[in-house]
Protein backbone atom coordinates (compact mmCIF):
# COMPACT_ATOMS: atom_id res chain seq x y z
CA UNK A 1 0.00 0.00 0.00
CA UNK A 2 1.52 3.36 -1.39
CA UNK A 3 0.51 6.61 -2.21
CA UNK A 4 3.10 8.93 -3.25
CA UNK A 5 2.78 12.40 -5.40
CA UNK A 6 5.37 12.52 -7.80
CA UNK A 7 6.20 15.14 -11.03
CA UNK A 8 6.08 13.26 -14.18
CA UNK A 9 4.17 12.33 -17.72
CA UNK A 10 1.05 10.58 -16.83
CA UNK A 11 1.50 8.71 -20.28
CA UNK A 12 5.30 7.37 -19.17
CA UNK A 13 4.18 6.32 -15.79
CA UNK A 14 5.10 2.19 -15.51
CA UNK A 15 1.97 1.58 -13.45
CA UNK A 16 -0.99 -1.23 -14.58
CA UNK A 17 -3.39 1.77 -14.87
CA UNK A 18 -3.43 5.20 -15.73
CA UNK A 19 -6.27 7.65 -15.36
CA UNK A 20 -7.57 10.64 -18.10
CA UNK A 21 -9.67 13.19 -17.67
CA UNK A 22 -12.00 12.68 -20.55
CA UNK A 23 -14.71 14.74 -21.68
CA UNK A 24 -18.54 13.67 -21.84
CA UNK A 25 -18.57 13.04 -25.30
CA UNK A 26 -16.79 10.55 -27.70
CA UNK A 27 -14.06 13.97 -28.31
CA UNK A 28 -11.06 14.67 -27.19
CA UNK A 29 -10.41 17.68 -25.24
CA UNK A 30 -7.46 19.69 -24.44
CA UNK A 31 -4.90 19.32 -21.70
CA UNK A 32 -4.40 15.67 -20.23
CA UNK A 33 -6.96 14.26 -22.28
CA UNK A 34 -5.17 15.11 -25.86
CA UNK A 35 -1.90 13.76 -24.45
CA UNK A 36 -3.13 10.53 -23.54
CA UNK A 37 -5.00 10.22 -26.80
CA UNK A 38 -1.91 11.24 -28.66
CA UNK A 39 0.42 8.56 -27.01
CA UNK A 40 -2.13 5.95 -26.35
CA UNK A 41 -2.72 6.14 -30.19
CA UNK A 42 -5.28 9.03 -31.61
CA UNK A 43 -7.44 7.40 -34.34
CA UNK A 44 -7.41 3.82 -32.22
CA UNK A 45 -8.44 4.81 -29.05
CA UNK A 46 -10.99 7.11 -30.42
CA UNK A 47 -12.60 4.86 -32.29
CA UNK A 48 -12.91 2.36 -29.07
CA UNK A 49 -14.71 5.24 -27.66
CA UNK A 50 -17.17 6.18 -30.40
CA UNK A 51 -18.08 2.66 -30.97
CA UNK A 52 -17.93 0.45 -27.10
CA UNK A 53 -18.73 3.78 -25.17
CA UNK A 54 -20.24 6.68 -26.13
CA UNK A 55 -21.37 9.61 -24.11
CA UNK A 56 -20.70 9.52 -20.79
CA UNK A 57 -21.92 12.27 -17.87
CA UNK A 58 -19.64 14.10 -15.46
CA UNK A 59 -18.57 12.20 -12.50
CA UNK A 60 -18.58 9.13 -14.09
CA UNK A 61 -15.99 6.41 -15.71
CA UNK A 62 -15.22 3.68 -18.11
CA UNK A 63 -12.24 1.66 -19.07
CA UNK A 64 -10.26 1.11 -22.49
CA UNK A 65 -7.38 -0.46 -23.08
CA UNK A 66 -3.79 1.21 -22.79
CA UNK A 67 -2.89 0.42 -26.40
CA UNK A 68 0.44 2.27 -26.79
CA UNK A 69 1.00 3.30 -23.37
CA UNK A 70 3.11 1.76 -21.09
CA UNK A 71 -0.30 1.08 -18.96
CA UNK A 72 -2.50 -2.14 -19.86
CA UNK A 73 -5.46 0.13 -18.86
CA UNK A 74 -6.97 3.44 -19.43
CA UNK A 75 -9.07 4.38 -16.68
CA UNK A 76 -11.08 7.73 -18.09
CA UNK A 77 -12.74 10.07 -15.66
CA UNK A 78 -15.64 12.65 -16.67
CA UNK A 79 -14.39 15.60 -15.15
CA UNK A 80 -16.45 18.29 -14.03
CA UNK A 81 -16.37 21.64 -15.32
CA UNK A 82 -15.85 24.39 -12.46
CA UNK A 83 -18.97 26.67 -12.38
CA UNK A 84 -17.75 28.58 -9.31
CA UNK A 85 -18.00 25.56 -6.74
CA UNK A 86 -21.89 26.17 -5.96
CA UNK A 87 -22.61 23.38 -9.10
CA UNK A 88 -22.16 19.93 -7.72
CA UNK A 89 -18.77 20.06 -9.01
CA UNK A 90 -16.86 18.90 -5.71
CA UNK A 91 -19.09 15.74 -5.48
CA UNK A 92 -18.54 15.70 -9.22
CA UNK A 93 -14.82 15.31 -8.90
CA UNK A 94 -15.22 13.07 -5.65
CA UNK A 95 -16.90 10.81 -7.81
CA UNK A 96 -14.24 10.47 -10.57
CA UNK A 97 -11.70 9.14 -8.01
CA UNK A 98 -13.99 7.19 -5.88
CA UNK A 99 -15.11 5.53 -8.69
CA UNK A 100 -11.92 5.51 -10.56
CA UNK A 101 -10.25 3.50 -7.69
CA UNK A 102 -13.35 1.23 -7.00
CA UNK A 103 -13.42 0.06 -11.12
CA UNK A 104 -9.46 -0.46 -10.94
CA UNK A 105 -10.02 -2.72 -7.43
CA UNK A 106 -12.72 -4.72 -9.61
CA UNK A 107 -10.36 -4.86 -12.46
CA UNK A 108 -7.46 -6.84 -10.19
CA UNK A 109 -5.25 -3.41 -10.77
CA UNK A 110 -2.43 -3.18 -7.98
CA UNK A 111 -1.32 0.06 -9.34
CA UNK A 112 -2.60 3.34 -11.12
CA UNK A 113 -1.46 6.71 -11.55
CA UNK A 114 -3.91 9.92 -11.33
CA UNK A 115 -3.96 13.41 -13.18
CA UNK A 116 -4.62 16.31 -10.68
CA UNK A 117 -8.42 15.62 -12.15
CA UNK A 118 -10.44 18.75 -13.60
CA UNK A 119 -7.54 21.27 -12.46
CA UNK A 120 -6.25 21.60 -15.84
CA UNK A 121 -8.70 23.08 -18.93
CA UNK A 122 -11.69 22.02 -16.56
CA UNK A 123 -10.74 24.87 -14.52
CA UNK A 124 -11.20 23.23 -10.67
CA UNK A 125 -8.98 25.27 -7.96
CA UNK A 126 -5.95 23.32 -7.70
CA UNK A 127 -5.05 23.62 -4.01
CA UNK A 128 -8.91 22.38 -3.60
CA UNK A 129 -8.61 19.69 -6.29
CA UNK A 130 -5.40 18.13 -4.66
CA UNK A 131 -7.46 18.21 -1.02
CA UNK A 132 -10.16 16.05 -2.63
CA UNK A 133 -8.18 13.66 -4.23
CA UNK A 134 -5.84 13.23 -0.83
CA UNK A 135 -9.38 12.53 0.76
CA UNK A 136 -10.92 9.83 -1.77
CA UNK A 137 -7.74 8.13 -2.33
CA UNK A 138 -6.72 7.96 1.86
CA UNK A 139 -9.92 6.81 2.12
CA UNK A 140 -9.28 4.26 -0.35
CA UNK A 141 -6.16 3.01 1.44
CA UNK A 142 -7.89 2.74 4.28
CA UNK A 143 -9.52 -0.58 3.36
CA UNK A 144 -7.94 -1.52 0.23
CA UNK A 145 -4.35 -2.31 -1.33
CA UNK A 146 -2.90 -0.83 -4.44
CA UNK A 147 -0.32 1.25 -4.77
CA UNK A 148 -1.07 5.59 -6.40
CA UNK A 149 0.28 7.63 -7.49
CA UNK A 150 -1.32 11.53 -8.29
CA UNK A 151 1.12 12.65 -11.21
CA UNK A 152 1.56 16.66 -11.25
CA UNK A 153 3.56 17.81 -14.73
CA UNK A 154 1.87 20.84 -15.55
CA UNK A 155 4.05 24.08 -17.06
CA UNK A 156 4.23 25.79 -14.07
CA UNK A 157 5.31 22.73 -12.26
CA UNK A 158 7.97 21.78 -14.35
CA UNK A 159 9.19 25.12 -14.16
CA UNK A 160 9.15 25.72 -10.19
CA UNK A 161 11.16 22.44 -9.98
CA UNK A 162 13.84 23.08 -12.37
CA UNK A 163 14.09 26.74 -10.62
CA UNK A 164 13.75 25.37 -6.76
CA UNK A 165 16.03 22.11 -6.98
CA UNK A 166 19.70 24.02 -7.61
CA UNK A 167 19.02 26.70 -5.47
CA UNK A 168 17.32 24.22 -2.52
CA UNK A 169 20.34 22.24 -2.57
CA UNK A 170 22.81 24.66 -2.07
CA UNK A 171 20.46 26.13 0.29
CA UNK A 172 20.34 22.64 2.58
CA UNK A 173 24.45 21.98 2.06
CA UNK A 174 24.61 26.30 3.54
CA UNK A 175 22.02 25.65 6.54
CA UNK A 176 21.86 21.69 6.97
CA UNK A 177 25.32 20.26 6.65
CA UNK A 178 26.91 23.46 7.83
CA UNK A 179 25.02 23.29 11.15
CA UNK A 180 24.81 19.35 11.43
CA UNK A 181 28.70 19.26 11.33
CA UNK A 182 28.79 21.58 13.92
CA UNK A 183 26.53 20.23 16.28
CA UNK A 184 27.95 16.67 15.94
CA UNK A 185 31.61 17.55 15.91
CA UNK A 186 31.88 21.03 17.26
CA UNK A 187 34.00 22.27 14.85
CA UNK A 188 32.02 25.84 14.18
CA UNK A 189 34.27 28.75 16.26
CA UNK A 190 32.80 32.17 16.38
CA UNK A 191 35.40 33.65 14.93
CA UNK A 192 35.11 31.45 11.84
CA UNK A 193 31.69 33.30 11.33
CA UNK A 194 33.89 37.01 9.92
CA UNK A 195 35.68 34.69 7.18
CA UNK A 196 32.73 32.65 6.12
CA UNK A 197 30.64 36.21 5.51
CA UNK A 198 33.78 37.40 3.50
CA UNK A 199 33.29 34.77 0.94
CA UNK A 200 29.79 35.15 0.57
CA UNK A 201 28.69 31.73 2.94
CA UNK A 202 26.41 31.40 4.82
CA UNK A 203 26.83 31.28 8.98
CA UNK A 204 24.91 29.14 10.98
CA UNK A 205 23.11 30.92 13.58
CA UNK A 206 23.76 30.64 17.48
CA UNK A 207 20.97 29.86 19.76
CA UNK A 208 22.27 32.85 21.91
CA UNK A 209 19.60 35.78 21.06
CA UNK A 210 22.21 38.26 21.59
CA UNK A 211 23.33 36.86 18.14
CA UNK A 212 20.25 37.92 15.96
CA UNK A 213 21.66 41.39 15.01
CA UNK A 214 24.75 42.91 13.59
CA UNK A 215 27.27 43.59 16.99
CA UNK A 216 30.20 46.21 17.26
CA UNK A 217 31.54 45.41 20.46
CA UNK A 218 35.40 45.59 19.78
CA UNK A 219 36.48 49.36 19.13
CA UNK A 220 38.57 48.17 15.82
CA UNK A 221 35.42 47.19 14.45
CA UNK A 222 33.34 50.98 15.02
CA UNK A 223 32.32 52.00 11.54
CA UNK A 224 33.25 55.66 10.13
CA UNK A 225 30.55 58.26 11.49
CA UNK A 226 28.05 58.61 9.00
CA UNK A 227 25.00 61.47 9.35
CA UNK A 228 21.49 59.31 9.27
CA UNK A 229 20.36 60.41 5.84
CA UNK A 230 23.82 58.53 4.54
CA UNK A 231 22.88 55.64 6.60
CA UNK A 232 19.54 55.56 5.74
CA UNK A 233 20.86 55.63 2.15
CA UNK A 234 23.22 52.95 3.06
CA UNK A 235 20.19 50.74 4.04
CA UNK A 236 18.52 51.10 1.00
CA UNK A 237 21.56 50.21 -1.35
CA UNK A 238 22.39 46.98 0.80
CA UNK A 239 18.71 45.72 1.16
CA UNK A 240 20.43 42.56 3.60
CA UNK A 241 16.36 41.98 5.26
CA UNK A 242 15.44 43.94 8.16
CA UNK A 243 15.26 41.06 10.58
CA UNK A 244 18.42 38.60 8.95
CA UNK A 245 17.88 35.48 7.81
CA UNK A 246 16.80 31.89 8.44
CA UNK A 247 19.75 30.73 9.60
CA UNK A 248 22.22 33.77 9.40
CA UNK A 249 22.04 33.73 5.51
CA UNK A 250 20.75 37.18 4.27
CA UNK A 251 18.18 37.09 1.32
CA UNK A 252 18.64 40.22 -1.42
CA UNK A 253 15.26 41.60 0.41
CA UNK A 254 13.09 41.61 3.03
CA UNK A 255 10.45 39.42 3.01
CA UNK A 256 8.57 41.24 5.99
CA UNK A 257 5.12 42.66 5.39
CA UNK A 258 5.50 44.13 8.83
CA UNK A 259 8.59 46.06 7.73
CA UNK A 260 8.30 46.41 4.09
CA UNK A 261 4.40 47.23 2.51
CA UNK A 262 4.09 50.70 3.75
CA UNK A 263 7.22 51.96 2.47
CA UNK A 264 7.53 52.44 -1.03
CA UNK A 265 11.12 50.54 -2.30
CA UNK A 266 12.42 54.17 -3.53
CA UNK A 267 11.35 56.02 -0.54
CA UNK A 268 14.70 56.13 0.98
CA UNK A 269 15.61 58.00 -2.62
CA UNK A 270 13.05 60.30 -2.43
CA UNK A 271 13.63 61.65 0.48
CA UNK A 272 16.51 62.07 2.91
CA UNK A 273 14.86 60.75 6.11
CA UNK A 274 11.94 58.89 6.76
CA UNK A 275 9.46 59.25 9.96
CA UNK A 276 10.12 55.60 11.29
CA UNK A 277 7.24 56.33 13.75
CA UNK A 278 4.63 57.65 11.36
CA UNK A 279 4.87 54.66 9.10
CA UNK A 280 5.21 51.94 11.18
CA UNK A 281 4.14 53.21 15.15
CA UNK A 282 0.38 51.91 14.07
CA UNK A 283 1.21 48.68 13.21
CA UNK A 284 3.80 47.94 15.60
CA UNK A 285 1.00 49.04 18.43
CA UNK A 286 -1.63 46.80 16.69
CA UNK A 287 0.86 43.65 17.39
CA UNK A 288 2.23 44.48 20.33
CA UNK A 289 -1.50 43.82 21.52
CA UNK A 290 -1.30 40.45 20.26
CA UNK A 291 2.07 39.87 22.35
CA UNK A 292 0.48 37.19 24.87
CA UNK A 293 -2.05 35.45 21.86
CA UNK A 294 -1.72 31.45 21.91
CA UNK A 295 -1.01 29.82 18.64
CA UNK A 296 -4.62 30.21 17.70
CA UNK A 297 -5.59 33.30 18.75
CA UNK A 298 -2.13 34.81 16.69
CA UNK A 299 -3.00 32.42 14.11
CA UNK A 300 -6.54 34.05 13.17
CA UNK A 301 -5.07 37.64 14.05
CA UNK A 302 -2.72 37.07 11.12
CA UNK A 303 -5.24 35.64 9.00
CA UNK A 304 -7.23 38.61 9.45
CA UNK A 305 -4.56 41.30 8.70
CA UNK A 306 -4.29 39.91 5.66
CA UNK A 307 -7.73 40.17 4.75
CA UNK A 308 -8.02 36.61 3.84
CA UNK A 309 -10.75 33.67 4.18
CA UNK A 310 -10.36 30.91 6.91
CA UNK A 311 -10.93 28.69 4.18
CA UNK A 312 -8.61 29.86 1.31
CA UNK A 313 -5.72 29.48 4.38
CA UNK A 314 -6.58 25.40 5.20
CA UNK A 315 -7.66 24.62 1.43
CA UNK A 316 -4.02 25.85 0.44
CA UNK A 317 -2.33 24.71 3.42
CA UNK A 318 -3.88 21.07 2.74
CA UNK A 319 -4.94 21.24 6.40
CA UNK A 320 -8.23 18.98 6.95
CA UNK A 321 -10.96 21.31 8.20
CA UNK A 322 -11.85 19.67 11.05
CA UNK A 323 -8.70 20.31 12.52
CA UNK A 324 -8.60 24.21 11.42
CA UNK A 325 -11.95 24.31 12.56
CA UNK A 326 -10.23 22.91 16.51
CA UNK A 327 -7.91 25.20 15.75
CA UNK A 328 -10.21 28.23 15.42
CA UNK A 329 -12.66 27.42 18.16
CA UNK A 330 -9.93 26.81 20.33
CA UNK A 331 -7.28 29.22 22.07
CA UNK A 332 -5.62 26.37 23.64
CA UNK A 333 -5.54 24.39 21.08
CA UNK A 334 -1.77 22.30 20.65
CA UNK A 335 -1.60 21.35 16.54
CA UNK A 336 1.29 18.98 15.75
CA UNK A 337 4.25 20.94 14.27
CA UNK A 338 3.33 19.71 10.77
CA UNK A 339 0.16 21.21 10.88
CA UNK A 340 1.57 24.38 12.07
CA UNK A 341 4.43 24.41 9.71
CA UNK A 342 1.44 24.29 6.76
CA UNK A 343 -0.37 26.72 8.30
CA UNK A 344 2.71 28.86 8.09
CA UNK A 345 2.62 28.15 4.11
CA UNK A 346 -1.03 28.30 3.91
CA UNK A 347 -1.54 31.44 5.45
CA UNK A 348 1.50 32.77 3.22
CA UNK A 349 3.10 34.09 6.25
CA UNK A 350 6.67 35.47 5.92
CA UNK A 351 10.07 34.11 7.73
CA UNK A 352 9.80 36.18 10.95
CA UNK A 353 5.74 35.46 11.57
CA UNK A 354 6.25 31.85 10.78
CA UNK A 355 8.77 32.01 14.07
CA UNK A 356 6.66 33.75 15.96
CA UNK A 357 3.78 31.80 15.37
CA UNK A 358 5.50 28.36 15.85
CA UNK A 359 6.81 29.61 18.73
CA UNK A 360 3.27 30.02 19.96
CA UNK A 361 2.78 26.07 19.78
CA UNK A 362 6.41 25.58 21.62
CA UNK A 363 8.47 25.02 17.97
CA UNK A 364 11.18 26.58 16.42
CA UNK A 365 12.84 25.82 13.06
CA UNK A 366 15.68 23.88 13.32
CA UNK A 367 18.97 23.70 11.36
CA UNK A 368 19.72 20.07 11.64
CA UNK A 369 16.47 19.16 10.66
CA UNK A 370 15.91 18.77 6.88
CA UNK A 371 12.31 18.76 6.91
CA UNK A 372 12.68 22.60 8.56
CA UNK A 373 15.01 23.46 6.75
CA UNK A 374 13.31 22.61 3.34
CA UNK A 375 10.04 24.37 5.04
CA UNK A 376 12.12 27.63 5.76
CA UNK A 377 13.13 27.55 1.88
CA UNK A 378 10.10 27.77 0.72
CA UNK A 379 8.66 30.00 3.49
CA UNK A 380 12.04 32.68 2.77
CA UNK A 381 11.57 32.25 -0.86
CA UNK A 382 7.98 32.83 -1.13
CA UNK A 383 6.87 29.83 -2.80
CA UNK A 384 3.43 29.21 -0.91
CA UNK A 385 3.28 25.48 -2.64
CA UNK A 386 2.16 22.89 -0.86
CA UNK A 387 2.23 20.17 -3.75
CA UNK A 388 5.75 21.09 -4.37
CA UNK A 389 6.65 21.08 -0.98
CA UNK A 390 5.40 17.59 -0.67
CA UNK A 391 7.13 16.63 -3.72
CA UNK A 392 10.80 18.42 -2.43
CA UNK A 393 10.60 16.35 0.72
CA UNK A 394 9.99 13.01 -1.36
CA UNK A 395 12.60 13.48 -3.48
CA UNK A 396 14.89 14.39 -0.53
CA UNK A 397 13.82 11.15 1.24
CA UNK A 398 11.65 12.80 3.86
CA UNK A 399 8.29 11.50 4.99
CA UNK A 400 5.87 13.67 2.99
CA UNK A 401 2.79 15.81 4.58
CA UNK A 402 0.34 15.42 1.76
CA UNK A 403 0.70 11.81 0.70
Amino acid sequence: MAFKIVRNDITKMNTEAIVNTANEQAAVSTGCDIAVYNAAGYEELLQYRRAKIGAVPEGEVFITPGFKLPAKYIIHAVSPKYLGGNAGEEEKLRSCYRKSLLLAKAQGIRSIAFPLIATGSFGYPKEEGLRIAVDEINAFLLDNEMTIFLVVFDDRSKTLGKRIYPKLEEYIDHNYVENKSSAEYGNFRPDMGMAHAAQGMSVPQMSSPQMNAPQMSSPQMSAPQMSAPQMNRKASAAKPGLLGSVFGKHKEKSTGRFYAEDVPADSFEASEEVDFESVHESRLEERMKHISDTFSQYLMYLIQDRKMENSEVYKRAIVDKKIFSKIKNNPDYHPQKLTALCLCVGARLNLDESKDLLARAGYALSPCDKTDIIFSYFIENEIYDMIELDIQLEEHGLPCIIS
